[in-house]
């Protein structure tokens, strides 16, 4: 996706919420000046802001891809409005992150609380530019095709290899990074973040604590679309 494109939604999200740019830029914890350039195009926002974004806004990723948003009833008894999902690789909506990191969105059935994606990071990429461990609601599930990733989850590290598969709840402070020399690809399903941002809607998101020891490495990646 263009990334003045992806800035344009940005800028007409904030504005439909009755947002100041400095406002915006204050709950997200970043400064004006690079909430302008990110709506304006001229730079890309990191994985972890563009999570705060979509939060604040109340958006999902499938809004600032541009895509049609398919909602079903919250009930246990609720099926998808459709049962078979093609979506050709030519298709595929994909995301440029910082740093080489890149998001392409995996097919799923509409209206069900489910988020997938094939996620890249290149060599020395990480989820936070500024090395700050980020938090979101779900529960992610992750399956390692090729490369190397280090996933840092609080005060523990893990590394994560081909062939790996790992769960874990999005809620606890985690990083990922590419410490190798190749690009590090893997599937990514993050299950339950709909229902629980429903229940945490009489609350503000938890910051992380700041005085968690942070990682100085490159910038970004990872995390999720979901279905409004």
């Amino acid at each position: 996706m263009d990334q003045v494109e992806l800035g344009s939604r940005l800028r007409a999200a904030r504005e439909e919420k009755n947002l100041t740019l400095r406002s915006l830029a204050s709950k997200i914890d970043v400064s004006s000046s690079l909430l302008s350039q990110i709506e304006n195009g001229k730079t890309k926002p990191s994985v972890d802001t563009l999570y705060a974004l979509v939060r604040q806004l109340e958006i999902s990723i499938d809004a600032v891809l541009g895509l049609a948003a398919v909602s079903g009833p919250e009930t246990e008894e609720f099926r998808p409005q459709a049962t078979f999902v093609l979506q050709s690789a030519e298709e595929a909506p994909v995301l440029e992150m910082e740093n080489g990191v890149r998001w392409e969105r995996l097919a799923v059935l509409p209206g069900l609380d489910i988020e997938a994606l094939r996620v890249t990071y290149q060599p020395g990429a990480a989820s936070s530019i500024e090395g700050r461990l980020m938090r979101h609601l779900g529960y992610e599930h992750i399956a390692m095709i090729s490369g190397e990733l280090s996933l840092r989850i609080e005060f523990e590290e893990y590394p994560i290899r081909a062939g790996d598969t790992l769960a874990f709840d999005s809620q606890r402070p985690h990083m990922f990074l590419n410490p190798g020399s190749v690009p590090a690809i893997g599937i990514w399903y993050v299950f339950g973040r709909k229902a629980l941002n429903n229940a945490a809607s009489h609350y503000p998101e938890q910051p992380v604590d700041k005085h968690v020891e942070r990682l100085n490495t490159a910038v970004d990646v990872l995390q999720s679309f979901r279905e409004s």
